[in-house]
């Protein structure tokens, strides 16, 4: 009989699995110096689901997951964990695992040591210590290096000894702040696929802090984005990028151009064409609106213009043309559309609903 990586990971993940639970943040708030880092922030999570913390640095998302886990106190409204408000529980009660960017090792210990600690911690017998970690090491498939030290991994394989020791005591919350963003760009791909693997595997409720937009939208049941210590909006990827609720989201979400129109009962004018408008409304008249790049097209009628830069990126391509007026646009379209600077176009809409802001008055 031939044991596979697979069907040892596997056995790994029942042996840990754990029954997810729900996580609520209800109107919290977090001061620094009279400063609001959280400004009343609500999320509910159910048992199982993954959610992504997604924002610009500085807008509360770390801020948010410390208070979720202990590590913060908060100054107003509530944090429940399985229904029970947990705000006077301290850290090491709450039953949560946590991965930070930094990998924090213990350098004098093995890899198996190391995810042993907080089992020692919890006077859990020695024997079952052992067990317990080599099968959390196997999950993230480091079995067969239970007795290297820190130095001799890579920065991947420290990441995924820093993953099974948060799993090892089979936490029902599972904390990921920033877990990825000291990796090459190969291995974090690799990484949060595998995260995700082991998530769904052992059916942990997880909360994962990140500024970047694809593992957010990669991994994630549902992505909150935040600004200035508030939730600007919560839904599925797919909500997010199609159907952004502010100027914000549709911005930082994804690469928009953004144009000058005219509102009229939910219908923008921009460069003549006619557009349904998505996410909150604002009053008619002056307004931006934010157009997708895949949504223009370059084609034998439309808006004349020159093309600007081109560049190839793998499975698509990206132009910017100007305009006549000066203005610079952004526009995706297929790799066999072969264009060189310089080149005359015409540009286009595909006719689909944008997000729009009331426009800012003209500085001076």
């Amino acid at each position: 009989m031939t044991v596979t990586t697979e069907s040892v990971a596997s056995t790994a993940a029942a042996a840990l699995a754990v029954t997810g639970t729900t996580v609520e943040l209800l109107d919290v708030v977090k001061e620094y110096s009279g400063s609001r880092a959280l400004d009343g922030v609500t999320l509910r999570m159910d048992p199982g689901e993954f959610v992504a913390l997604l924002g610009p640095s500085g807008c509360g998302k770390t801020t948010a997951l410390r208070c979720l886990a202990g590590l913060e106190q908060i100054d107003g409204g509530r944090v429940r964990i399985a229904n029970s408000d947990v705000a006077a529980v301290p850290v090491h009660r709450r039953d949560i695992g946590m991965v930070f960017q930094s990998y924090s090792l213990f350098p004098h210990m093995t890899v198996v040591q190391n995810v042993e600690f907080g089992l020692e911690m919890r006077k859990i017998a020695k024997s079952e210590r052992r067990s317990r970690s080599v099968e959390a090491l196997e999950l993230v498939g480091l079995g067969h290096l239970t007795g290297r030290y820190a130095h001799q991994l890579s920065g991947g394989q420290q990441q995924r000894v820093a993953l099974a020791r948060a799993l090892v005591t089979r936490p029902r919350v599972l904390l990921l702040d920033e877990p990825l963003s000291a990796l090459d760009a190969k291995v974090r791909v690799q990484l949060r696929e595998e995260i995700r693997r082991i998530q769904k595997e052992l059916g942990i409720t997880t909360v994962f802090v990140t500024h970047d937009q694809e593992e957010a939208l990669a991994v994630a049941d549902r992505v909150a984005v935040m600004n200035a210590g508030r939730i600007e909006q919560i839904g599925t990827p797919e909500d997010l990028y199609l159907r952004p609720a502010s100027p914000f989201v549709a911005d930082f979400v994804g690469l928009s151009n953004r144009l000058d129109g005219e509102l009229d009962h939910g219908i923008v004018t921009v460069r003549g064409e006619r557009l349904q408008t998505v996410g909150a409304q604002v009053r008619d008249g002056a307004v931006t609106a934010y157009v997708r790049p895949e949504d223009l097209v370059l084609g034998g009628s439309g808006l004349p213009a020159v093309v600007a830069s081109t560049s190839f990126l793998g499975s698509l391509r990206r132009t910017v043309v100007r305009l006549e007026d000066g203005v610079l646009l952004a526009v995706q379209h297929d790799v066999s559309a072969r264009l060189e600077e310089g080149d005359q176009v015409h540009l286009g809409f595909l006719g689909r609903p944008v997000a729009v802001a009331a426009r800012e008055p003209a500085a001076g």
